[in-house]
């Protein structure tokens, strides 16, 4: 609505993981963007599961407090997705997405090249 002044700084490309309940569960995925579109000073990049299509972090269903013991983890298949399209910032709008995406850019090696946020510390940061 405006109400807010923010500038376009950001932290370079950004890309956004819809979490479940926002997305698939209350079908919102253009109002974050938006938001992102306003604080960031280049191109949103979109992973190829995004929106509808989106892909879980792998933090719903009390996953986050479990040990995997074969196989990949969740949340370091979400963090390769992003890595895809070579962002500087993994933005989500949820805290255990969040948690996910710290422990997964750590897993993965990246963590020193991809930084974890939440799209209100963006927003903070943007603020006038």
């Amino acid at each position: 609505s405006g109400r807010l002044r923010v500038a376009r700084a950001g932290e370079g490309r950004v890309t956004y993981h819809d979490p479940c309940y926002l997305g698939r569960y209350n079908d919102i995925y253009e109002p974050p963007r938006r938001v992102l579109r306003s604080v960031c000073r280049d191109e949103l990049l979109e992973m190829h599961l995004c929106k509808s299509k989106g892909f879980c972090c792998g933090g719903g269903g009390g996953r986050v407090w479990m040990e995997e013991h074969e196989g990949r983890r969740v949340n370091q298949v979400r963090v390769e997705h992003a890595m895809e399209v070579n962002p500087d910032v993994l933005a989500s709008a949820c805290p255990f997405c969040l948690t996910m995406f710290e422990d997964g850019v750590k897993g993965k090696g990246v963590a020193d090249k991809i930084k974890t946020r939440d799209i209100a510390e963006l927003v903070a940061d943007s603020l006038k």
